[in-house]
C-alpha cells in the first residue's frame, strides 16, 4: 500500500507544481485559462471558479492547463481578445511556457532546503582505514588518525581533504594529524589512480590511500539563509546531472535499459518512504528537477519544443503554417511514445526480475 501512495503523491505533487507554473504566469500576463486539469481524458471531479474548471482526470500520467486562444482556430470574442494568448507578446507566451519547468526547479530547491533546514550530516576528517602499497601507509599515517591540516589550510571536515588531494596535481603535500594528544606532520606525494566516475566512464584522481571512518559523522545545523543557498545549489547540481545523464544517454554511455516509468518511479518513492520523511522529500525534489529538464526538451508537444516553435515565430515575423505545425506535433508525440514504450518495457522487465 505504501507504493501505492507513495506514487500517488510523488505524481500528483510535481504535475500540481508544473501546471500550477504555467497558470501562474497565465495569471500574471492576464490570459484566462479555461481549464486546470491534474491528469488526462474524462474528468472524474471538477468545480468551476470564474473562468477557470479545476479538473480532476481519470489518466494521472500527466496535467494540463487550457489557455483562451490557444488554439489558432479558437473563435473569442471581441471584448475577450486582450485575455487571449495568442495576443500576447513572445516573451510572455514563452515565460507562461517556461513557468512549469521554473517551478518544478523552485518547488525541488525548496524541498531540498527544507531537508537541509534539518540539519547537514558531515563526515569528519578521522581516517577509517589506510591502504597498504599506497604513499599514506609509508608515510606514517595510522587509522584513526585526525587531520587537521593540509598544507597549512585548516581542515573540518572530510571533503575539504579530497577537495585539496584532488587539486594537488601530484605535488608534495603536508598534512598535519592529531594522534592521542600527540600531533604528528607528514610529507606525502599523492600518485594518479584510474576509476570510474557514477556513469561508468573511466577517469583518474590524484590520492594518498585513506579512506574516511564513516562512523565520524555530526549533524551541522544551518541557517535558513545557508539552508536557501544549499538547496539552490543541490537544485543546479541535480539540474547539471540530469542534462549530463540525457548526453550520456543519446551517446549510449548510459544503456537505454536505464530508462525508467511509473512504475519504477513508485517502487523508489515506496522504497525511499520506508526510510523516512527527509529520503522521500529527497526523492521528490530529484524527480521535480528532472520532470522540469525533461520538459525543456526541444521537442515539439514539450514545454521546450512551443518555446522553439515561439522563437520561430518571432524570428519568421509570422505564424507557422497550421498544416506543418501538426506535422512536427505529431512527430514530437511519435518521440514521447516512443519513449514512454522504452520507460513501461524496462519497468515491466524490473518488475518481473524483482
Amino acid at each position: 500500500m505504501i507504493y501505492v501512495i507513495s506514487t500517488v503523491v510523488v505524481l500528483a505533487v510535481l504535475i500540481f507544481v508544473h501546471e500550477l507554473g504555467h497558470f501562474t504566469f497565465a495569471k500574471l500576463f492576464k490570459v484566462h485559462v479555461l481549464k486546470f486539469s491534474l491528469g488526462f481524458g474524462p474528468k472524474i471531479l471538477s468545480f468551476k471558479r470564474e473562468e477557470t474548471e479545476y479538473m480532476l482526470s481519470l489518466l494521472p500520467l500527466g496535467g494540463y492547463v487550457k489557455l483562451l486562444g490557444e488554439d489558432p482556430d479558437e473563435g473569442i470574442e471581441e471584448n475577450l481578445k486582450e485575455y487571449s494568448y495568442n495576443t500576447k507578446s513572445a516573451l510572455q507566451k514563452s515565460l507562461i511556457i517556461f513557468g512549469g519547468p521554473l517551478f518544478n526547479f523552485i518547488f525541488a530547491a525548496i524541498v531540498f532546503s527544507i531537508i537541509f533546514l534539518k540539519g547537514v550530516p558531515v563526515i569528519l576528517p578521522v581516517v577509517g582505514e589506510v591502504q597498504e602499497g599506497m604513499p599514506a601507509i609509508s608515510s606514517g599515517i595510522k587509522k584513526g588518525d585526525i587531520v587537521t591540516s593540509i598544507n597549512n589550510l585548516e581542515i573540518k571536515i572530510w571533503d575539504d581533504i579530497s577537495s585539496i588531494i584532488s587539486k594537488s596535481k601530484g605535488q608534495d603535500i603536508e598534512i598535519t594529524v592529531k594522534r592521542g594528544k600527540d600531533e604528528f606532520q607528514f610529507s606525502i606525494k599523492p600518485i594518479i589512480k584510474e576509476d570510474k566516475n557514477i556513469f561508468g566512464e573511466k577517469r583518474e584522481r590524484y590520492i594518498i590511500g585513506i579512506v574516511a571512518d564513516m562512523t565520524k559523522q555530526e549533524i551541522k545545523k544551518v541557517s535558513l539563509f545557508e539552508a536557501s543557498a544549499m538547496g539552490l545549489k543541490e537544485t543546479y547540481k541535480w539540474i547539471k546531472l540530469t542534462v549530463v545523464s540525457v548526453v550520456k544517454l543519446i551517446q549510449r554511455i548510459i544503456p537505454i535499459d536505464t530508462i525508467g516509468g511509473p512504475i519504477m518511479i513508485g517502487q523508489i518513492a515506496g522504497d525511499q518512504a520506508k526510510e523516512g520523511i527527509l529520503n522521500f522529500l529527497f526523492f521528490l525534489g530529484v524527480i521535480s528537477v528532472n520532470l522540469g529538464v525533461f520538459n525543456l526538451f526541444p521537442i515539439p508537444i514539450l514545454d521546450g519544443g512551443h518555446i522553439v516553435i515561439i522563437l520561430l515565430e518571432k524570428l519568421r515575423g509570422k505564424a507557422i503554417d497550421i498544416k506543418k505545425l501538426e506535422i512536427v506535433q505529431k512527430f514530437g508525440l511519435s518521440i514521447l511514445l516512443l519513449l514512454m514504450f522504452f520507460a513501461f518495457y524496462n519497468d515491466i522487465i524490473r518488475l518481473v526480475n524483482r
